[in-house]
């Protein structure tokens, strides 16, 4: 491999790492394996994501810093698995059931909790990849609150569906509230972290008299979301009673993905 070869290999790899969406990617994994009998395996897949991913942002790159979501996935999945060796045969029970709740409330409160001391947790992670003068503009700082916003609800919305399958359903196995919607809620929040930022780099040009591209529209942040229908669909066509709702879902995420993808289709963003 030639110099500027691996060079780019590098950054590019830096860039992957200094992405919050990677340091979430632990707790992702937990919330959808964890379940009946699967406790330890989830924890341990969990954890060893957790310590692979401040290993390797250190040798990637020396001089970035310790991140709170780093530090809180370490924390976190050591501590659970810890809890899971001791635990008896009864409170083991109560944590395959629970235990994906537990951490998508955990992540809700961390997301919050940094927005609400000032901090979002995904400031850590932009600083890394803008230029320091840009740190502490109002652009720059109110991108990372509704980032983090974004991230925060999600994860509400993935404890609350769990939470409604296992307490009012008595099914943690459920395809709607232990999957689809949490799967749902996880997209739409990683595809907003793509789609906003250049939103506002559009609209900073704009307002600034710079040429460039307008702002993406609409469109581009729902069309994963569209595409996604269809899996679904078929997901429900396989493994639940109503047919009729997976053909629909099919069908509406055919149609919406076409109509999404035609030329001049969404709006973009009011200012």
């Amino acid at each position: 491999m030639s110099t500027a070869g691996g060079t780019a290999a590098a950054s590019g790899w830096r860039g992957f790492l200094e992405s919050p969406v990677v340091g979430m990617a632990p707790w992702i994994i937990f919330s959808l394996l964890v379940g009946p009998g699967r406790f330890e395996i989830s924890v341990a897949l969990a954890l060893a994501c957790s310590v692979a991913l401040v290993l390797l942002g250190r040798l990637a790159n020396r001089g970035s810093s310790w991140k709170l979501l780093e530090l809180c996935d370490v924390g976190f999945f050591a501590g659970l698995a810890v809890v899971g060796a001791l635990a008896s045969e009864g409170t083991l029970h109560w944590l395959e059931t629970y235990a994906g709740e537990v951490s998508n409330i955990a992540l809700t409160l961390i997301a919050f909790g940094s927005m609400a001391f000032r901090t979002p947790f995904t400031l850590q992670y932009a600083r890394e990849q803008v230029d320091p003068a840009l740190w502490d503009t109002p652009a720059f700082l109110r991108t990372n609150y509704v980032i983090t916003g974004v991230w925060g609800l999600a994860f509400l919305v993935a404890a609350l569906a769990g939470g409604y399958g296992d307490l009012v359903l008595h099914n943690p196995d459920n395809l709607w509230t232990g999957w689809i919607i949490q799967i749902l809620a996880i997209v739409a929040a990683l595809r907003f972290t793509e789609w906003y930022p250049e939103v506002v780099r559009a609209r900073t040009r704009r307002d600034t008299g710079r040429p460039g591209p307008d702002p993406p529209p609409v469109s581009d942040l729902l069309l994963p979301l569209a595409g996604l229908l269809v899996p679904i669909g078929i997901a429900v066509l396989v493994f639940d009673n109503m047919w009729w709702l997976g053909a629909a879902l099919v069908v509406a995420g055919t149609l919406l993905t076409k109509a999404l993808r035609r030329p001049g289709t969404g709006a973009a963003p009011s200012a």
